[in-house]
């Protein structure tokens, strides 16, 4: 039967709505090393589907995997394909499992949905190890009446295990992953295709180069135009091996166990080592349908590609206050690599487009090792104290590499630089209260914290000298209600950015306006016994005080060495007490912004 579909593809974890004929699905993951492949997996299909049978799909089955001793797992992708919206629940050996990634597509003449699921079991797949594993609980038996009218009832599974072993040659393996429908649903005569570009190859040998891959919903019997075909070096050839004819690629397969009844999948590896030689640099794999409806899961390729792989990183970035010199640390690493990186390789920074430096590797790099090292750099005048330093490896100042490489698009890293200078600051202005007493006054400045600052992000503290300022030591706590003994006093403040500022401002104290308490009872009970008067005493030191009664005679005269007038009065005929009643002060202060005497009244009360 012929089976209809206009799709969605699935790329890099996003679903795109797509009227193409052919759309590439994308590189998962590379792999460099001497690594290899190999895939496991199983139909639920009782037989082949068609638009009568099977009834049912079976809701578990079985796979063995068989390395060799000496073969070590490094990666196992488990998917999990069929009808329907998609089984997010099932178990592999008993062990529950989730899909990392859900893919659909939606097609046929029906508008049917269809799904593939995904999930990295490599820890799991470590531990087990070889034997048997069953895929179980999962039942799609429920959309099996709906899809059997147009015979796209399916389920089925696959592993991919990437196994190294030190025995192989060095090779590359790409990994493209997404879900892409090869679709029949074209005007007639037009063939549906889809193309993979392999670049950046750099071939030492074509020994054990092939190419395998999984795909869902093939039947074996509906041969047109299915074809798998490799281009190199200006040729393209046809892949065919016993199990897949050149016309009928999708024919439910399994060229690892030679199985022909892995019905409505396909998990077919061939070889392309007659069609690929030395020196070759990319590569394309063309696969395409002309009636069959196919869903292409997975591709993989293994490649004896001999290169390096040059990376870099930049880290602990380190400069003096007030300097343009930098010193900061590097790694150039050779990790997901098939070849050493040879010594002397160049390393180049920038600022922006312009080099300001270049460095060389100082050793051979082995496949998987790195090397450390570090540079000072002098930073031009003409770039801003906050850039974005750019360090390229194997670039030897031009922009572009000197060597080919695995990977032509990771040599580079970069990171945000902010050189350090002393903090700007505000000026701030001396601060005046009035003087309690010998000078000494109380002041509140935590407003300059903020106020001194140019910067929000600047640090602000206080300190009574300038060494304490410099070593940042025994900062001034109480800044709301600082006393001063004696002022002028000079206040010191520390702006931090990680450079640092000290600047000064100063504690003035002046004579304010004394106030008078002008009741007095000198009966020894502590509270006014004798005429106060708030803010004179050491404050105005020169003052001259007189008292008179009401008749104009002078009883007494006060001054800052005398104390408080108590009702005593000098020279007194009879008594030398005065009586209750009202009396009157002159008041002079004998200060220069007080030039004129203070008078008032005082009531005495004994």
């Amino acid at each position: 039967m012929l089976k209809k579909l206009s799709y969605i593809l699935f790329i890099s974890h996003f679903f795109i709505l797509t009227t193409c004929y052919g759309q590439d699905i994308a590189l998962y993951t590379q792999i460099n090393g001497r690594y290899d492949f190999t895939f496991i997996g199983n139909t639920l299909n009782p037989s082949e589907n068609t638009n009568f049978s099977p009834t049912f799909l079976f809701t578990e089955s079985s796979a063995t995997l068989n390395l060799a001793p000496d073969d070590r797992i490094e990666r196992a992708y488990l998917y999990w394909a069929g009808s329907g919206p998609g089984d997010t629940n099932i178990k592999l050996n008993g062990v529950d499992f989730t899909p990392d990634l859900l893919s659909n597509v939606v097609g046929t003449a029906n508008n049917f949905t269809y799904f593939s699921a995904f999930k990295d079991i490599t820890s799991f797949v470590q531990s087990t190890g070889n034997g048997v594993y069953t895929l179980s609980d999962f039942d799609l038996n429920s959309y099996v009446s709906t899809y059997i009218s147009n015979a796209t009832h399916f389920a089925g599974w696959a592993i991919l295990v990437v196994y190294e072993n030190h025995n192989l040659t060095l090779n590359q393996l790409n990994i493209y992953q997404g879900l892409e429908a090869l679709s029949p649903n074209r005007p007639l005569g037009i063939i549906d295709y889809m193309t993979i570009q392999l670049d950046n190859l750099y071939l030492i040998s074509n020994t054990g180069a092939k190419i395998g891959f999984i795909a869902w919903e093939g039947d074996r019997f509906i041969q047109e135009s299915e074809r798998l075909s490799f281009s190199a070096n200006g040729t393209t050839n046809i892949l065919s091996n016993p199990l897949n004819p050149s016309n009928n690629a999708f024919n439910g397969t399994n060229t690892e166990t030679n199985s022909t009844n892995l019905y409505n999948m396909d998990l077919d590896v061939y070889s392309i080592e007659n069609y690929i030689v030395p020196g070759t640099t990319s590569a394309t794999v063309s696969l395409q349908s002309g009636q069959d409806y196919v869903m292409l899961n997975t591709v993989v390729t293994k490649l004896n590609s001999q290169l390096p792989d040059a990376t870099i990183i930049l880290e602990n970035p380190v400069s003096e206050c007030n300097s343009r010199e930098l010193t900061i640390d590097f790694t150039v690493s050779n990790l997901n690599s098939t070849e050493v990186l040879q010594a002397n390789t160049p390393i180049t920074f920038y600022i922006g487009t312009e080099p300001i430096a270049t460095t060389y590797t100082q050793s051979i790099i082995p496949i998987g090792g790195s090397e450390n090292g570090t540079i000072t750099l002098s930073i031009p005048n003409s770039f801003p104290l906050n850039f974005t330093l750019i360090a390229n490896v194997d670039d030897s100042g031009n922009g572009s590499g000197i060597r080919p490489e695995l990977i032509e698009t990771n040599n580079s890293f970069q990171i945000e630089i902010e050189l350090t200078v002393s903090p700007i600051f505000n000026n701030l202005e001396p601060i005046t209260t009035c003087n309690l007493g010998l000078t000494r006054g109380l002041f509140d400045f935590s407003g300059y914290s903020e106020l001194v600052k140019t910067n929000p992000n600047h640090v602000v503290s206080f300190h009574e000298n300038y060494n304490d300022a410099v070593q940042n030591i025994n900062p001034i706590t109480n800044t709301s209600n600082y006393e001063a003994i004696a002022t002028p006093k000079e206040i010191f403040v520390r702006i931090d950015n990680g450079c640092f500022a000290v600047t000064s401002f100063l504690l003035l104290t002046e004579n304010c306006p004394p106030t008078v308490y002008n009741a007095v009872s000198p009966n020894n009970d502590f509270s006014n016994d004798t005429f106060f008067i708030e803010g004179l005493r050491d404050v105005f030191v020169n003052f001259e005080l007189l008292i008179y009664n009401r008749w104009g005679k002078h009883l007494w005269t006060g001054n800052n060495n005398k104390p408080d007038w108590d009702g005593y009065v000098e020279d007194g005929i009879g008594s030398t007490l005065a009586p209750d009643g009202t009396y009157y002060y002159i008041l002079y202060l004998n200060d220069p912004n007080y030039p004129e005497p203070l008078t008032g009244y005082l009531y005495l009360n004994r």
